[in-house]
């Protein structure tokens, strides 16, 4: 299936789910149970992703950053506004594909700032924000590998990360056209990673933005490639939890703040074309799906005359 039918078919979907409950109200005495511990404690819980370059990631000195963090960063000045509380301190809690919805559903963090898809299937245990960034499920290969598609890898072992929507493509995948491959499974993309570039299997599968990322940030750019017709569609927002409108809707008037000041694109192109913080450069211009998804957020006078 080419790129842009899987893309495109799927954003119609992707604004039903990232933008669930966006018009909620917020009427009603008191603050949404996480707004309210909020408040208590002064502090907002920011879970983040140590290798989901250009997302969330570490600097040199070991730090969380990132392109979603800095999202999240303006959702806490949001939250900031709407519990009178405009100095809330940022408690950075690491998290990892395997446990960070637990980390949402068992009241560790606050927001998940990291590079998650928003689905059907997780729809029904936590909440998204809009859409942030559009990605899917690619193969990293050695750059000598002869390998150009799934197909190519019958009977062999291919890695993906535990957790991730890509597992289950590739589980898909396989169910569907018994290509006979032995799927073994990364703890997290590092790791993931890092059984490539051990010559312990024979390909990658996880989202194309962060197989790109982590080529970048090894600067392996020489060593391996991204190959293959998209097996999935993934729609990223940032995390957090459910039934809580009030929530939900200080996210939104982040994001539309963010939109209406026409900082979406700026902010996209600081993590996506420009140098990174570590030096790397990733050289992913905006796609046309989440320019406009972007313009959709813009509230402002001008964009409605």
């Amino acid at each position: 299936m080419r790129p842009s039918t899987v893309l495109s078919g799927g954003l119609l979907l992707a604004a039903c789910l990232l933008a669930t409950a966006a018009s909620a109200q917020t009427g009603g005495e008191g603050l949404s149970p996480t707004l309210s511990a909020v408040k208590a404690t002064h502090t907002v819980r920011l879970g983040y992703r140590e290798s989901s370059p250009p997302f969330s990631f570490l600097d040199q000195a070991g730090r969380p950053i990132g392109y979603s963090l800095e999202l999240c960063e303006a959702i806490v000045e949001e939250i900031g506004a709407e519990v009178d509380d405009p100095n809330l301190k940022i408690d950075y809690v690491k998290v990892t594909s395997d446990d960070r919805i637990d980390a949402v559903l068992q009241n560790k963090i606050d927001l998940e700032c990291g590079s998650t898809t928003a689905n059907s299937e997780r729809g029904k245990r936590v909440a998204f924000s809009p859409l942030m960034f559009v990605a899917g499920t690619k193969l990293m290969v050695p750059k000598a590998s002869s390998v150009q598609s799934l197909a190519d890898l019958k009977g062999k072992t291919i890695v993906v990360t535990k957790g991730t929507t890509n597992e289950q493509a590739i589980q898909a995948a396989e169910k569907k056209s018994s290509l006979g491959l032995n799927i073994v499974v990364g703890a997290d993309h590092e790791q993931s990673y890092q059984m490539l570039a051990d010559g312990k299997v024979d390909a990658f599968a996880t989202d194309d933005i962060l197989l790109s990322g982590l080529i970048v940030r090894h600067k392996a750019q020489d060593k391996f490639r991204v190959t293959g017709d998209y097996l999935s569609y993934d729609p990223y927002g940032i995390m957090f939890r459910k039934g809580e409108p009030q929530l939900t809707s200080v996210v939104e008037r982040a994001f539309r703040k963010l939109g209406s000041n026409h900082d979406l694109v700026p902010l996209y192109n600081k993590w996506f074309t420009a140098r990174l913080p570590t030096g790397e450069r990733m050289n992913v211009p905006i796609s046309l799906q989440l320019e406009e998804a972007f313009k959709a957020m813009d509230d402002s006078a001008s964009a409605n005359n």
